[in-house]
């Protein structure tokens, strides 16, 4: 009467999910004939894992979404029932997704991914995460899917410049359609929302019409030609717009270098005409003002008289030092105001300078010397046209800069005078050590500053190996022992330079004696060359000679 089982018994295919399952027969036994009933309960083991109906899930999230949205990736299925069936899910560990547990109302969990952060594509093109679903068994068992997170783009970047600032520098000579600088911006979004398009920004029609920029690739060409003597400079607004809308800006600053294209003009502003012909030396003529457009070295003048006439240019007398300005508020003849300098009296020094009476141009009355004046004051009166008149007065201080128009002048070695026997020189011992002090050579400069800073060298010694002479201070040393082969008498020759441009110099003569006292260099000095005759007396021996010979051409005739 044992009942056994005859084959494998699979609940899933008996009852599938429903929540009870058996099997019911009826049992016949016989001696004494009857009827059993039999039901068997089967019970669900955890012989089935959970399984999602798709490996693969593909989402695209936009990087905007914010944080606490909800996606549903759907159910996962397990054909076990109660404690054996799915019980929940697990999400690989992130920073920006979590899953919850869902349950609808017949009774299954679904999955439900929950954004906990904010996404940043820049950071984080996708996301490949993996989705667990666990059911209640011991041990439990799991089934996986595939996340595969792609971060859609949102226009949060704007285009970024290389530079916020440019520099570039032009010849007013430039060719048109010469490439004047390439801009450059990048965007870190992507698509659409990263194709960069170039144009300039509010400016004036002038600047507009002198530069084009490349919409594309952000090359700006020169389209009109330049003029320094019109604009010395341009500031460009460039903007990069991206296809989201977003904007940056940078500053392109375009400095015009000056060409040599101006020739000087020349403006008569007094001409003295008549002169009288007992005019002094020294008389002023005419004033001359030369200007030149050009700016730099190519601004600057220089000025001479062509023929031949009993006159003579001092360019720096009619140079312009600067220009006063004075306003008035009243109209017409109130308001027109004139120049002049203030002060001076009879029996004193003329200015230096002299005031244009309509422009108030003050310019140099004659030539500046550093060395006498290094500056001065001047009273300037400005004065209406009014009646009565009225006018103030504003005082210009003018310092004089120095030129280095003084050549060193050298106080010690002394030149040797006129008819002087023996010309000043120094005693070195033979015995002397290398660095022995010979003598120090003192120099003076009349102008300032690096025209003043004085150096020193050798230009001529007999030995140049003995003797050495220091750059900066002037101090003539032995440079080695002295030996005997070396002669007793030697001159040495140095220069003095100062450091103007250009540079000017001095020379100095030194005479040095080796010998080990006054009392031995004495010979040596007092060893002169034998006499030369006098070109006199060489005369008046030739002409002695000539009397003689015609005396006796003459004897002989007789």
């Amino acid at each position: 009467g044992e009942l056994y089982v005859s084959e494998r018994l699979d609940r899933e295919k008996m009852c599938g999910k429903a929540p009870t399952c058996s099997v019911s027969f009826e049992a016949l036994v016989h001696d004494p004939l009857n009827i059993f009933h039999v039901e068997v309960a089967i019970q669900d083991v955890n012989d089935n894992a959970p399984y999602f109906l798709q490996d693969n899930f593909h989402l695209e999230i936009n990087e905007f979404t914010s944080p606490g949205t909800r996606f549903s990736v759907g159910a996962a299925e397990d054909a076990d029932v109660g404690s054996n069936s799915l019980q929940g899910y697990e999400l690989e560990t992130n920073m920006y997704f979590a899953v919850e547990v869902k349950e609808s109302e017949d009774g299954s969990k679904f999955a439900e991914l929950v954004l906990r952060r904010a996404l940043d594509r820049e950071t984080e093109q996708s996301l490949r995460l993996v989705l667990t679903a666990l059911d209640g068994g011991d041990p439990p068992r799991s089934g996986t899917a595939q996340l595969y997170i792609d971060v859609t783009d949102a226009n949060d970047n704007p285009p970024v410049f290389a530079h916020d600032l440019y520099r570039v520098s032009l010849r007013e000579d430039a060719r048109l359609g010469l490439i004047v600088l390439n801009v450059s911006a990048t965007d870190a979004d992507s698509g659409i929302n990263a194709r960069i398009t170039y144009a300039f920004g509010k400016m004036s029609a002038k600047v507009l019409q002198k530069f084009v920029v490349n919409s594309e690739n952000g090359t700006i060409v020169l389209q009109e030609a330049l003029d320094f003597e019109e604009t010395r400079g341009y500031t460009l607004l460039v903007e990069a717009r991206d296809g989201g809308g977003l904007v940056a800006h940078c500053k392109v600053e375009v400095e015009v270098l000056d060409v040599n294209d101006n020739a000087p003009e020349i403006t008569m502003l007094s001409v003295s005409s008549p002169m009288l012909e007992d005019a002094l030396i020294g008389t002023v003529v005419a004033l001359v003002n030369v200007n030149d457009l050009d700016s730099g070295d190519n601004s600057q003048v220089r000025c001479e008289l062509a023929g031949e006439a009993p006159l003579s240019l001092n360019n720096a007398a009619a140079a312009p030092v600067l220009r006063v300005l004075a306003r008035d508020a009243d109209a017409g003849a109130n308001g027109r105001v004139s120049y002049w300098l203030e002060g001076g009296s009879a029996g004193t020094a003329p200015p230096p300078v002299s005031v244009e009476s309509r422009s108030g141009a003050l310019y140099a009355q004659r030539s500046f010397d550093y060395e006498q004046c290094r500056e001065f004051t001047v009273a300037i009166r400005a004065q209406d046209g009014g009646v009565p008149s009225r006018s103030s007065t504003a005082t210009v201080r003018i310092f004089v800069l120095d030129r280095n128009d003084n050549a060193p002048r050298v106080l010690w070695p002394t030149a040797a005078e006129a008819g002087a026997e023996t010309p000043p020189f120094e005693v070195v011992p033979r015995s002397a050590e290398v660095g022995y002090l010979v003598a120090k050579v003192v120099a003076v400069d009349a102008d300032a500053g690096r025209n003043a800073w004085l150096s020193y060298e050798l230009l001529q010694a007999p030995e140049p190996a003995l003797f050495r002479l220091g750059l900066h201070s002037g101090e003539v040393r032995t440079a080695r022992a002295v030996s005997e082969r070396d002669a007793a008498k030697q001159r040495l020759v140095a220069l003095v330079k100062d450091h103007g441009q250009p540079a000017l110099s001095a020379t100095a003569t030194l005479h040095v004696v080796l010998a080990e006292s006054l009392q031995e260099a004495l010979p040596e000095l007092s060893e002169r060359p034998p006499p030369v005759d006098s070109p006199a007396e060489l005369q008046f021996y030739l002409v002695l000679a000539l009397a003689l010979l015609s005396a006796l051409f003459l004897l002989s005739l007789l």
